[in-house]
């Protein structure tokens, strides 16, 4: 594990605190980029973006996929994780290396030594693509932190409460930034706002998300 912290020291991430229990690591996935493009590529080319229908029949405008021992799903009949993509009748790709190393590190970083993901959510953002304020509460074990990670276009990070009504504080998310958030925030309301159009020179006219999570 020390290699590991070696590994991402040199870029000297600021740390930024958004609640009790959640932290902001800025540039903490710089070290990884390369890595975690070429990941992408392989994912992607197994299970492809696509937008998947909310249960009240709404069409996200976020495009996702996922990695790992299960992927989360939304259609008619609901929110869920499952272990088999129900666009290509497979199991989703495995886990990147890249993406297992990079959330544990950033995860140990904020308080959280013990997490291990065993699911990534992948979101596509393109201009004019939003996420409205949620809970993340279909994991099985909500004693695992989410560790969110940003890259290509800038975003804005919107972090409530436990009511939906609840104050929004916001945070601009540039590309290489990790957002963890767990324990007393675990199930704090979060979004994303409209994302503005740009061109990043890596990514181009869009934003990765890569969301991490305890699912089984």
């Amino acid at each position: 594990m020390d290699d590991l912290f070696e590994r991402i020291a040199p870029v000297q991430p600021s740390r930024e605190t958004m609640a009790d229990g959640a932290v902001l690591l800025r540039r903490a996935a710089l070290p990884f980029e390369k890595d975690l493009l070429a990941a992408l590529t392989g994912i992607t080319a197994i299970s492809p973006f696509r937008r998947m229908v909310t249960p009240g029949g709404y069409t996200m405008s976020v495009a996702m996929t996922n990695c790992g021992a299960a992927g989360w799903i939304t259609d008619r009949t609901g929110y869920r994780y499952d272990r088999i993509d129900p666009q290509t009748g497979k199991p989703w790709p495995p886990m990147p290396d890249c993406f297992l190393e990079l959330a544990v590190v950033a995860a140990a970083d904020a308080g959280y030594p013990q997490f291990r993901p065993d699911a990534c959510l992948v979101n596509r953002y393109e201009p004019g693509a939003r996420l409205s304020l949620h809970q993340d509460k279909n994991e099985r074990d909500l004693a695992h932190p989410i560790v969110s990670v940003s890259l290509g276009l800038p975003a804005t990070f919107q972090f409530g409460g436990l009511k939906r009504n609840d104050p929004v504080r916001k945070f601009a998310l540039k590309h290489g930034d990790v957002a963890v958030w767990g324990g007393p925030s675990r199930l704090f309301f979060h979004g994303v706002a409209e994302l503005k159009d740009g061109d990043h020179e890596t990514f181009g006219r869009m934003r990765i998300n890569l969301t991490f999570r305890g699912a089984l």
